[in-house]
Formats: structure tokens, sequence, C-alpha cells
């Protein structure tokens, strides 16, 4: 009986979490998404096996490292020697890393992905460049597409005897545009796999009006493996840079502002899922009518919200304590 094989386009991103004594890899097809995870020890012998490993999957496009600077410095010297392109992987805050249990493979993921949504931004703005030097009619027929479109269009393009400009301009423009399809079925595959996992891991943090896959992945990142390690609804909020903190001075008292440390893209998530709150969740409508009416700023209500958010997902993650509370 035969069995259906993952697509793959023979295009690979490498994302590599580094770490003292052993980094953790991921290698992601630009079309069949996540392909498998390697732990490897920080030396040559380890270097070499990644090195291998992820040319067996195909054509390696680039390196995404966390810590170019630090950990990952003696592998990005040894892969940009071996002629490997190496490029940074942000990384979250060490702070972060000490307090919560993070997972190395989803960061290894995160740091793959990242780099395919880098070179595929990339490569849209070289194809836009590039269109400018385009003929008139061509410029025409590519006149306010999205970037879907555009790209579908572009890497149809016929190719030509490369006999001047703008057959060697046609050329690139259809490599740019596969380039980008290619980049596209990446992001968008990893990102249901993303949906997959987090359905898998944590559903009930899908629940609450507003919380999509981004903000819930964002989640379980920074609370990581161990979410029993925050002990309350504040160290959750603290983490997330949601706490308030006390603005008073001697001429003045009562008012807080948001303390901006903590987890700069959990922040963010919280704060659009209070946006969509704002705007479509009519018992949030209701809240944010009755406290204008008080006199509160809506930074304040925001404020506020966005703490409100923190402690139902503190209470989502911690589905044991709620369930026991609720049979008794």
């Amino acid at each position: 009986m035969q069995t259906s094989e993952q697509p793959r386009s023979g295009h690979v991103v490498i994302g590599v979490d580094t770490h003292k004594h052993v980094h953790v890899a991921a290698v992601m097809d630009t079309i069949g998404g996540i392909l498998d995870p390697l732990t490897i020890p920080t030396d040559t012998g380890g270097f070499q096996q990644l090195t291998d490993w992820a040319g067996s999957f195909g054509n390696i496009l680039a390196f995404g490292i966390e810590g170019t600077g630090s950990y990952g410095a003696t592998l990005t010297s040894f892969l940009r020697r071996a002629g490997y392109k190496v490029a940074e992987a942000g990384r979250p805050d060490r702070r972060l890393r000490r307090m919560n249990g993070k997972s190395d493979t989803l960061d290894a993921e995160n740091a793959a992905r990242a780099q395919a949504v880098e070179q595929r931004a990339a490569a849209m703005v070289t194809i836009k460049a590039m269109l400018v030097h385009a003929s008139d009619a061509l410029r025409r027929e590519t006149a306010g597409k999205t970037q879907i479109s555009l790209a579908r269009q572009l890497a149809a393009l016929l190719p030509r005897h490369l006999e001047g400009p703008e057959d060697a301009l046609r050329h690139t423009l259809r490599t740019l545009a596969k380039r980008w399809q290619y980049l596209d079925a990446e992001a968008k595959g990893l990102t249901k796999m993303i949906g997959d996992l987090v359905q898998r891991v944590a559903p009930q943090l899908l629940e609450p009006f507003g919380i999509g896959v981004d903000t819930a992945a964002e989640i379980l990142v920074v609370t990581g493996d161990n979410p029993e390690r925050i002990t309350s609804e504040a160290a959750l909020a603290k983490l997330a840079g949601i706490a308030p903190v006390s603005t008073g001075s001697g001429m003045t008292g009562g008012r807080h502002r948001i303390n901006h440390g903590g987890h700069r893209q959990l922040n963010a998530a919280i704060y659009r899922t209070v946006i969509v709150r704002m705007r479509f969740h009519q018992p949030t409508i209701d809240y944010v009518l009755r406290h204008t009416a008080e006199g509160k700023t809506k930074r304040e209500i925001i404020r506020c919200l966005r703490r409100y958010v923190m402690r139902e997902v503190y209470h989502l993650l911690r589905p044991a304590p709620r369930t026991a509370s609720a049979a008794s």
C-alpha cells in the first residue's frame, strides 16, 4: 500500500536555538513546513552533523541563529566559513527564559518562521522596486494587485532569450516571484502547524472572545512547559509587561501607568485582543461606555481591560484548580 509523502520544494531554512552545551535546530521546507528537529553538541563535530543533516533535506537558503554574538558565535563562524548565509533570529529576553519553562523546539521553529517571513517581505520589496524599471505595459498590468496576485502573475511570465535589459528584468521578476510563493507557502504552513499545536496543547486559550492562535501561541511561548512557575495573576501580568506602576509624586497620587518591561510580543498580542473586544464584544463595549461616562480616559480603560484579559489567561493556564473548585 502506498503512503502519501509530505510535499517538499527542496529549499529549506534552518532555525537554531543556541545554548552553552547544546544547540537545538529545526529544518523548515519552503512548502512542506517543519520537517524535523535536531539537537547537537556545541563542537565542530556537532556543527558538521548539523550541516550534513540540513543538507539532506535540500538546498539550504539560510540559517537563522539566535545569539550570533554569544552562544551562537562559534556556530555562526563555522557556517559562514562553509559558505552558508547566516542571519540573527530574534530571541526572547533572557530574564523571561529564566522565569519560564520554554520549549526549545518551539523556539527553533519560531526562528525558522522569522527567517521565512523576513525573506518573504524582502523578496516583495525587491519585486516592487524592480517593477519601477519595467515596461509601461507590465507596470499597467501589475498595478493595484495584491501581493499574492502580483506574485502569481510574475511567476507565470514566459522566459525569453536574454537579448536586452527588459528580458533580464522579466527573468529576475519571475525568479523572485517564485521565491516569494515558496516563502508564502512556508509561512502559511507554519501558521497552520502552530494552530494545530495550540489546539493540542491548550485549546482552552482559544475559547475567550478575541484570543486567536497568534495570541495563544505567544502566551504559550512566554509561560513555557511549566506554567505552574507563575504563581499568581499579578506575576503573569508583570511577565507580559501589563502590571501597573505608580506614577504618583509629591503633588499627585492615585495615578498609574503600564510597566514597559516584560515580553513585548505578548504585550502587543494582548493589546490587539483588547482592541478587538472594544469593537465587537458587546460586554466590553458596555464596559467602555460605562467607564467613559465615569470620566476615565481611553488609555486607562485599555489598561484595565488588558489586565482583565491577563486574569482570564492566568486561570485558563491553570485548569486543574478551576476544575477542582467547580467540583466542590
